[in-house]
């Protein structure tokens, strides 16, 4: 019985990248329009935490941005970093009229949220004039066409657009931190794109005004360590539909977490978020572990039947992978997708075990129960 439970399980999930193939190759959403239009005052929102070694190429991203300088307005805020973050900031911010840093006082702390982000944006959103927010994280990169292109995805029923993020890989657990982005970001694309409730992604998405302020924006926000998924949760509720655009021109470059620990601590955090989502996602994402566990099972039953199953998993979801890649104009190399499921059972098992064990997320510096 637990046998044909396994491959029960197994096929489900071989339909399962079947189904996320046929939308890629034959129902993909391209929501970018031509920009030959008046262009839009937009604001860019950025919360800073000590972001003294990554910041610099985020603010040489943004000098480098195919967009009217005078009608880009650059908010900061530095969260009461403890190194360099506000010289940097003030230096940048100082030559330019249109660039506004303000520094978030021990006062202002939890003014609005006890996420220092959250709050820090809910702070910045208040200076907000452009019809448009952008926002991304200090240690990131945006390509030079981001505004343009996340300006012209919009229309009357859309409030939100999701962006595409690449980790920048040199190493081994690098490179595997960068699958599983692409992975990720592949199912939200693909259920985006039918209409899903998904995410938002907090560095590397744009909102509406419109939207903005009928869903409250971040000052409305609950309590959460994962601040993006929050907000597009209320701009959906609001009544406004979420678009993700996966483009060269979209993408942003993000850093990875530098070792195994600092990544679990990532997941946990995002494991809470996770944990709020509806049944059925929860359900799509345990797919995830339950293939692992019920592969081991059959491999010892029939080992034959269940290295043939996960080679047929691992090519789908290579060929998945390595399309979504290229839809960014990135390339993967196969000997990574064939032994990435090694590095993917590792993390979802000890992420799981890790969100449940008795102990505070850690998060910029901060502690959040």
């Amino acid at each position: 019985m637990i046998i044909w439970l396994s491959i029960g399980a197994l096929v489900l999930i071989q339909v399962q990248f079947v189904v996320l193939l046929v939308r890629m190759r034959f129902f993909w959403k391209n929501h970018a329009k031509d920009t030959d239009f008046d262009l839009p005052l937009v604001s860019i929102l950025v919360a800073a935490r000590n972001e003294e070694v990554d910041l610099p190429n985020l603010l040489s991203s943004f000098e480098k941005l195919d967009y009217p300088s005078d009608r880009i307005q650059f908010l900061f805020a530095d969260d009461q970093s403890s190194d360099s973050t506000p010289e940097i900031l003030g230096n940048w911010c100082g030559i330019q009229p249109n660039r506004t840093f303000l520094t978030i006082a021990p006062l202002q702390t939890g003014l609005y949220n006890q996420n220092g982000k959250a709050n820090a944006l809910a702070i910045l959103g208040e200076k907000a004039t452009g019809e448009y927010y952008f926002f991304t994280d200090a240690d990131c990169e945006v390509n030079p066409n981001w505004i343009r292109e996340g300006v012209s995805c919009f229309s009357e029923t859309i409030g939100l657009v999701i962006g595409i993020t690449k980790v920048k890989a040199k190493s081994l657990l690098e490179k595997f931190q960068e699958i599983d982005w692409w992975l990720t970001l592949g199912f939200v694309k693909v259920a985006t794109d039918l209409g899903v409730q998904t995410t938002g992604l907090g560095n590397n998405m744009v909102i509406s005004k419109e939207a903005y302020e009928r869903s409250g924006g971040f000052k409305k926000l609950p309590f959460c360590l994962t601040e993006d998924l929050e907000i597009s949760r209320a701009i959906q509720q609001s009544g406004f539909k979420i678009a993700h655009q996966l483009s060269p021109k979209m993408l942003a470059i993000t850093k990875p977490e530098i070792n195994f620990s600092a990544l679990l601590e990532q997941r946990k955090r995002w494991m809470s978020g996770v944990m709020t989502l509806p049944f059925y996602w929860k359900f799509i994402l345990s797919l995830q572990f339950i293939f692992f566990a019920a592969i081991i099972g059959l491999i010892l039953h029939n080992p034959l039947l269940g290295l043939s199953l996960t080679l047929i998993k691992s090519f789908f979801q290579s060929v998945f992978l390595m399309g979504i890649a290229k839809k960014v104009g990135v390339k993967i190399g196969w000997v990574f997708l064939l032994v990435f499921d090694f590095y993917n059972f590792s993390t979802i098992l000890l992420t799981i075990l890790y969100y449940f064990w008795p102990s505070k997320t850690k998060w910029k510096s901060r502690e959040y129960s």
